[in-house]
């Protein structure tokens, strides 16, 4: 492996053995009216489920994957998302994440290198409790996204991420009630919710390192 991309596989694995900014950082990116319930405790009958933040270089840049959720689906869809899914017993975090990995876009499972964990999150609108599992691959991955889970593929570059760019609100109206929800917004595509909560932790994280994400790999 190139001298680069082990610094990097590194670099980020040792920081996730450290403690995390956790809710201090995800809440900068929770929806009006949600107060504080993504913090937990969850409830005794909640649901436990996996997401994995793949980083990879492509480019000449590090990035993560993200996906669009098609419309037809019957919860949070069009929303944008880590590949992830329901835990299945006995399943790990991890193992969970590199299947609907593997089944959401097609890349194999010996491909990827797990780093580590984000904070969990709760996600109180579907009843999950959400490991963020982080890993990492060398190669750009040739995607092959399940038309029955993913919309659309979205590649964000970690050089966005630890800068902060991009950032905004927007209104949502849902039962009755109107709220304001803050978002990344890329690609066309406005990053909110869990997802943006998510990547506000990992975007301290990337930050804290001072490593050269934006940096050309050559």
């Amino acid at each position: 492996m190139d001298s680069w991309k082990a610094s990097f596989a590194s670099v980020l694995a040792n920081r996730l053995t450290q403690p995390l900014p956790g809710w201090r950082a995800q809440r900068t990116f929770a929806p009006e009216l949600s107060y504080g319930r993504h913090a937990g405790p969850p409830p005794a009958r909640h649901r436990s489920a996996s997401v994995l933040a793949l980083c990879y270089p492509q480019h000449e840049q590090w990035h993560v994957v993200l996906t669009l959720r098609p419309a037809s689906l019957p919860i949070h869809a069009g929303q944008v998302c880590f590949p992830g899914g329901e835990i299945e017993c006995p399943e790990t975090p991890e193992h969970c994440a590199l299947r609907e990995l593997n089944e959401e876009l097609g890349v194999a499972t010996s491909e990827v290198q797990i780093l580590g964990e984000l904070s969990r999150i709760y996600i109180y609108a579907s009843h999950f409790l959400v490991t963020p599992v982080v890993g990492f691959t060398p190669h750009t991955p040739e995607f092959r996204a399940d038309p029955r889970e993913v919309a659309e593929v979205i590649p964000l570059p970690l050089a966005l991420l630890a800068r902060g760019a991009h950032h905004g609100e927007h209104w949502i109206d849902r039962r009755g009630l109107r709220f304001r929800a803050p978002h990344i917004e890329y690609a066309g595509r406005r990053i909110w919710g869990a997802t943006s909560m998510i990547l506000a932790e990992f975007a301290e994280v990337l930050r804290e390192l001072r490593f050269p994400f934006g940096a050309t790999l050559t």
